[in-house]
């Protein structure tokens, strides 16, 4: 899963810096949406890790403290086990939290983008309005 993150990210980027100067603003809404509902998977897939990765802490936590009341190897054994796993979560919960805040990134640069088209182009609109108006006689 971290791989295909990392090349949805880049693919983003890439949109982002150079294909989105070149897209009407349906192209970009059409892409905003196909990134929303990806982002929307990101962040589900988040906040389930963060779930695993709690409750990963609190077991290993209960073995800590089981160890500490009444030392044996069961307890010992639980909590290294625990702790084998823990890493790796939380070193995945922290690559999801940082690709879904850059993502948060993109998305603003994107919406930014259609919002700068739309302004710019009701500002034609209301140029040619004006020019249409000033050549009718009264």
């Amino acid at each position: 899963m971290k791989i295909y993150i990392q090349e949805f990210m880049a693919a983003a980027d890439r949109y982002i810096s150079c294909e989105m100067k070149k897209a009407s603003i349906g192209e970009k809404e059409e892409y905003l949406a196909e990134f929303t509902q990806k982002l929307t998977f990101y962040m589900h897939e988040r906040l389930i890790h963060l779930i695993v990765t709690v409750l990963f802490a609190l077991m290993e936590i209960l073995a800590v403290t089981s160890f500490a009341v009444k030392p044996n190897n069961t307890s010992l054994v639980l909590g290294l086990m625990f702790l084998i796993l823990l890493v790796p979560y939380v070193m995945h919960y922290y690559f999801l939290e940082n690709s879904v805040q850059e993502m948060y990134k993109m998305r603003d640069k994107i919406v930014e983008s259609i919002n700068r088209d739309k302004k710019s182009s009701k500002v034609k609109d209301t140029i040619e309005d004006s020019d249409n108006f000033e050549s009718i006689e009264i």
